[in-house]
């Protein structure tokens, strides 16, 4: 007998089963309105969005006092612990629940409750202290190594043993909406060029990621373990982490990518929790050749199957048209093995702290989560749809839209979109 999973079923509220926003994902975020311009916390239930702050009563004291009252970023609440996660999570389940009526059967409390998801503004949903990306997926590994190293030599000697990384620069972290400005910079203005010029970025260039949002976090000096790790991921978020190729080939020698990748991180406002996720696991795949280092060995699955979208719409293009449908279960690294190596040094990880997935590709052309892998290094020509139009690498004025969802049994648990306009450089 089919079970009827759709939120009909289980909330007062009617949503849509292609919604991003069921009532089984329930995503945490920042909102204001203009009638109160005040940031606090929301939650995403189809076309609403639920004012907990308006419904803080429903909570026990403990979490009303420290993760609610006053606060204007999601910090506290991620700081706070999976108890207080589970105990959160489980309110809402309560309030929004068609057999409960503490929200349901008071008028009034619905109409300063729900709030049409229109009529609010999105803020960054924490209070970033420090971001790091990651080069995770082997597929995207090994393409661009290939690009330019050949394919014998397309993994550099260590990634196969540890998440490779950097630290990005948290100021430029932009919620979804926030436009980008094409970056100047150092450029070689040939391929036989041994002198750069400055100038605009010409190969200009989105990457589809994944972030994470750190919990708790650890003292410095105390490396968070494995079993720990899945106690310090709060939730997850769609990211495209800007990219100006041609700046990053001339400075990335010897010390990796620096202006090339600080001019702007986009991600989007609504934070979609790992127990929503929970039903989305796939079969633990061990790691075997090689086999990890003891410490970043995990004995089941972190491995998720959340289907990811691309889409660009020019200026002159009526509609978005996708080029990239990738998944998360490409990532080679998991976000666990990625927090662990991250602190084994005993670097301290802190509440609202970002770490990024690092470029989603698959294996087959339409899978690949850059346009420097879609154009193959300028090689080819990536078609826009029907529109007529095509790219190698990004125009101003294209909208850059990423999408993703995990499909359940008659709803989706999805994160809303992650999107940025492309603007002009400024003038040199």
């Amino acid at each position: 007998k089919r079970i009827n999973l759709s939120c009909s079923a289980m909330s007062f509220i009617d949503v849509n089963e292609e919604s991003d926003f069921s009532y089984q994902n329930l995503p945490y975020g920042i909102f204001s309105t203009n009638s109160d311009p005040t940031q606090r916390i929301g939650v995403a239930i189809g076309e609403l969005v639920l004012d907990v702050n308006a419904v803080k009563h429903l909570f026990s004291p403990e979490i009303r006092e420290t993760c609610i009252e006053g606060q204007t970023t999601l910090n506290a609440l991620m700081g706070a612990g999976r108890p207080v996660w589970t105990e959160f999570r489980k309110t809402l389940q309560r309030i929004l629940s068609k057999d409960d009526p503490s929200l349901r059967d008071n008028a009034g409390l619905r109409a300063s409750a729900l709030i049409p998801a229109k009529d609010v503004t999105m803020h960054l949903p924490a209070r970033i202290g420090d971001y790091t990306d990651f080069y995770s997926s082997r597929n995207h590994a090994t393409n661009v190594g290939t690009m330019f190293r050949g394919k014998d030599n397309a993994l550099q000697p260590n990634w196969l043993h540890l998440p490779v990384g950097y630290h990005g620069r948290s100021s430029s972290v932009v919620v979804s909406g926030t436009p980008i400005k094409r970056p100047l910079g150092q450029i070689l203005p040939s391929p036989t060029a041994t002198t750069p010029v400055f100038a605009p970025c010409k190969l200009f260039d989105f990457e589809l990621e994944m972030g994470f949002f750190v919990g708790p976090g650890n003292k410095l000096g105390e490396p968070i373990e494995m079993k720990d790790a899945a106690d310090q991921i709060f939730g997850l978020v769609l990211m495209n982490d800007w990219s100006a190729r041609d700046i990053q080939k001339w400075e990335y020698v010897p010390l990796g990518p620096f202006g090339a990748k600080n001019l702007g991180t986009t991600i989007s406002p609504w934070v979609v929790t790992m127990d929503a996720l929970a039903p989305f696991l796939l079969p633990h795949t061990p790691q075997t050749d090689p086999e990890p280092l003891p410490y970043l060995v995990e004995k089941d699955s972190c491995q998720y199957d959340i289907k990811l979208f691309v889409a660009i719409q020019g200026q002159e293009m009526s509609k978005p048209e996708i080029v990239s449908r990738s998944n998360f279960k490409y990532m080679y690294w998991s976000p666990r093995q990625q927090l662990v190596h991250h602190s084994v040094t005993g670097c301290n990880m802190q509440p609202g702290d970002l770490l990024g997935s690092g470029t989603i590709s698959g294996t087959e052309d339409h899978e690949l989560g850059c346009m420097l892998e879609l154009c193959w290094k300028g090689t080819r020509e990536v078609k826009l749809g029907e529109s007529g139009e095509v790219r190698k690498f990004l125009k101003d004025g294209d909208d850059v839209v990423v999408t993703g969802y995990a499909q359940g049994m008659g709803y989706r648990v999805g994160f809303g979109e992650c999107t940025g306009k492309v603007l002009p450089a400024n003038k040199v």
